[in-house]
């Protein structure tokens, strides 16, 4: 938990001052950037939350890995690294992405679903997370088979379960009750 609220306040201390210097739009972009690297990427992350590993090679693999960074989001590594805190890149930037997000009134909904949102889909989703919330949303549809059919609707800390998977164990569970 200590870690998150680190994170968190690493992330207001960058957004504040790239606000201040008219950057967080492109900060936001690299913090997209490396959250989506890192929780993709087992090796980095095991990179840079292993103590044997020397602070300058994590840097210059991070340099590597991402080499068009902007200098805010540069000094936040090097800040990380002096303070000794640089496995908590990853977090930081989820939470600069969520802030900025906030800042900007706008959310990202999760949708989960067996085959590909259609555009037309999209926009329906789009309609019902506005009129859920009376903010504007981006969709991040996650392909997840094992669902059937239906849909999982992820907004902020709310989820609705609409899947198929889920009305089975229902049915499962109140057969096996009864």
């Amino acid at each position: 938990m200590s870690g998150s609220r680190a994170a968190v306040r690493y992330a207001k201390a960058v957004l504040s001052l790239a606000q201040d210097q008219k950057a967080a739009e492109a900060v936001n972009s690299d913090m997209k950037l490396i959250s989506e690297t890192i929780a993709q990427s087992d090796e980095l992350r095991q990179m840079l939350q292993n103590p044997v590993v020397r602070s300058a090679d994590k840097k210059s693999v991070l340099s590597s890995v991402f080499p068009k960074v902007s200098a805010n989001s540069e000094n936040l590594v090097n800040t990380l690294i002096s303070n000794k805190r640089l496995a908590l890149l990853g977090e930081v930037a989820s939470s600069y992405v969520q802030l900025f997000d906030q800042l900007r009134g706008s959310q990202v909904a999760q949708v989960t679903t067996a085959v590909p949102l259609t555009g037309d889909l999209k926009t329906k989703v789009l309609v019902k997370v506005k009129e859920l919330t009376g903010k504007e949303a981006e969709i991040e549809n996650i392909i997840d088979e094992s669902i059937l059919g239906g849909f999982i609707l992820r907004v902020g800390d709310t989820q609705y379960n609409a899947s198929i998977a889920n009305k089975l164990d229902k049915l499962k569970r109140e057969f096996t009750l009864n």
